[in-house]
């Protein structure tokens, strides 16, 4: 038997390195008249580009182009950036945290510090990551009202949802919800409460179980380095094998410049070790996130990349090699890694109307909520909801039992039953909520507005909810 000695290495090196070379961060206004140039040199660690583009990503800002190079142990990136109106950074608290971030390996994938939140609110949504609340996690078969029975569960059992996130792809569905005590306030920390909870959602669960079927339920207690809650979405769904149904454009229909599904290529680069991917499709919001994503937690290292987007497609490619230091010598191997790139594109993408509500935070609101589509016969697709203060603002993406885009006048019934709560219907000509050109804004009072996607309002509503992505093709 062949004996393998791996050298041992001290966890504090890493942590030594980073105090002896600690990032170097440049942001620069000057050499582009577009966008603001941030520039990141570092010590390369595993995962550390992820966590770069995630700070970026989290103050909602959009990343058009990007250039990374990693030989030789050392890392530099170079991003083009914008805000989500398209212009440069210029706000001084917001450059500041931003060379913090990428300079201190501690604040990068955490919280953002209480004493910065107030300044940065307009550029930070509030559930990327909650390290004061019980965490409920669950992944399993998409049905239509799941969401609804799960949320009313948990207003039975008194517990308060702060936040909640939720994707459906590929028939499976990954949710993760925070929730905190609705009587005393605070995080769930007694065995018995959260042994309830598990309970009654596997009751939930369990009233429409198919034989063979597989279920995921899971309650965490508030912890720090809790993982960002995006990522930990692409970890759930990627652990309950979603991508296996994933079947994109492999570059043989030769029409690259036409075509707008996702094309995945893998091949080698033997003279230097690397594999290459090369990713072609649709632009949209957080697309450098959720594939970098993908291959961070796939275990793959990234040592050169080259982004950028042109008008609706975006580019991407990257020179990897596995954390051993392989390229990927096997076809099974990247046909798996082809899948996983794909769904992980694919899990943000939105299906059917968009629902922004703003309302007052009160508990049992998500039930209320999820309740009115359900009784209306409108399935959720995907919802992210939070809450500040007294204030609850989300995003729900709905279509009616058949899959296909939902009735407007079933839309306006469901605006009356929830009361006075503000809803605005994003509608696009081809059914889908992803290329709307205009929007129709009805307010507590049931007036109809037409406005231009780009109007005054839109703009001032974006202000308002911070939480939901925004409206449109946005590159990142």
């Amino acid at each position: 038997m062949e004996i393998v000695y791996q050298p041992y290495i001290d966890p504090e090196f890493q942590s030594l390195l980073d105090r002896i070379h600690p990032p170097r961060v440049c942001i620069d206004n000057d050499a582009f008249h577009d966008c603001t140039l941030v520039k990141v040199d570092s010590a390369n660690t595993h995962g550390i580009l992820l966590e770069m583009v995630q700070v970026l990503t989290d103050l909602d800002l959009v990343i058009s182009k990007s250039y990374v190079s990693s030989d030789g142990g050392w890392l530099m990136d170079v991003f083009h950036v914008t805000d989500h109106l398209g212009n440069k950074v210029l706000d001084e608290t917001l450059i500041l945290y931003i060379q913090q971030a990428l300079s201190d390996p501690r604040r990068r994938g955490g919280e953002i510090p209480k004493e910065l939140q107030t300044c940065l609110k307009r550029y930070v949504k509030p559930c990327h990551v909650s390290t004061e609340h019980t965490a409920l996690e669950m992944t399993g078969r998409d049905r239509p009202g799941l969401m609804s029975e799960i949320s009313a569960a948990l207003y039975e059992l008194r517990c308060h949802v702060t936040a909640a996130v939720a994707w459906t792809h590929n028939a499976r569905v990954a949710c993760i919800i925070h929730i905190e005590d609705g009587l005393m306030g605070g995080p769930i920390m007694a065995s018995k409460k959260l042994a309830q909870v598990q309970e009654k959602l596997e009751s939930v669960v369990e009233a429409h179980h198919e034989s063979g079927e597989r279920w995921s339920i899971r309650l965490t207690a508030p912890a720090v380095g809790r993982t960002h809650t995006e990522r930990r979405l692409h970890q759930l769904m990627y652990a309950d094998r979603d991508y296996k149904q994933c079947q994109g454009c492999d570059g043989s229909c030769r029409q690259w410049n036409g075509c707008t599904n996702t094309h995945v290529t893998i091949e080698a680069c033997r003279e230097k070790g690397y594999s290459v991917v090369n990713i072609r499709g649709r632009d949209r919001t957080k697309l450098l996130f959720d594939t970098v994503c993908a291959l961070t937690d796939m275990q793959y290292v990234v040592f050169h990349a080259a982004i950028s987007s042109k008008g609706t497609m975006a580019d991407q490619e990257y020179f990897i090699r596995r954390q051993d230091g392989c390229s990927l010598n096997t076809q099974s191997e990247r046909q798996k890694l082809a899948r996983c790139l794909i769904a992980a594109i694919e899990r943000r993408e939105s299906h059917g109307l968009r629902l922004d509500i703003c309302t007052q935070n009160k508990m049992g609101l998500l039930s209320d909520v999820t309740r009115v589509f359900r009784e209306n016969g409108l399935s959720i697709t995907r919802v992210e909801i939070g809450t500040q203060g007294e204030r609850a603002t989300g995003t729900f993406y709905v279509m009616d039992a058949s899959g296909h885009e939902a009735d407007l006048r079933t839309v306006e019934l469901v605006r009356q039953e929830i009361g006075g709560s503000v809803l605005r219907v994003y509608r696009s000509p081809n059914g889908t909520s992803r290329a709307s050109s205009s929007s129709i804004s009805r307010t507590s009072s049931g007036e109809v507005e037409e406005r231009a996607k780009f109007s005054l309002g839109n703009l001032l509503w974006s202000q308002l909810e911070r939480f939901s992505e925004n409206f449109g093709f946005i590159k990142s």
